[in-house]
Order: structure tokens, then C-alpha cells, then sequence
């Protein structure tokens, strides 16, 4: 794959990423105000504590998932330039 290619497809897969992470964020605290209802109303929360210890760990993964797009496109970025006539 070309390298402008290569480049502009990680520009993509950042914008997803970035998305997904807000996404996350947003079903992190929807699941943290749930929980906070549950315990008003003197529901059990373990499970739904459990969704929210998941959710906290898929949101981990995207944002190293976004920190290693970010390199590549860094990577992809330095080497154009080393490489421009």
C-alpha cells in the first residue's frame, strides 16, 4: 500500500477510534448513574458493577488501541518527509 494510502487510512481508523472512545466513555457513566440509582433504591449492583469494570477495561484497550494509531501515523508521517525530494 502506498504510503499516502497507508497514511490516510490511519487517519481513519483514528477518527473511528476517537469515536469509539467517546462512545465508551458516554456507556461508562450511564452505567455509573445506574448504578448509583440501584443503590438508592437498595438494588443489588454486583452485576451491573461487574458491566462497569468491563466497560472500564474495553475503554482502556481503545485508548491504547489510539495511542498505537497515533504512532503509526507519526511513524508514516516522518517517513514521507525523510523520503520527499
Amino acid at each position: 500500500m502506498a504510503d499516502h494510502l497507508h497514511l490516510a487510512k490511519e487517519h481513519a481508523d483514528l477518527a473511528k477510534a476517537e469515536q469509539d472512545i467517546a462512545e465508551g466513555q458516554m456507556r461508562i457513566t450511564e452505567q455509573e448513574l445506574r448504578i448509583e440509582r440501584m443503590q438508592r433504591a437498595g438494588q443489588d449492583t454486583a452485576r451491573a458493577e461487574e458491566m462497569l469494570a468491563a466497560f472500564r477495561e474495553i475503554l482502556a484497550e481503545w485508548h491504547r488501541h489510539r495511542q498505537e494509531i497515533l504512532r503509526t501515523i507519526e511513524r508514516l508521517q516522518r517517513a514521507r518527509i525523510a523520503n520527499f525530494p
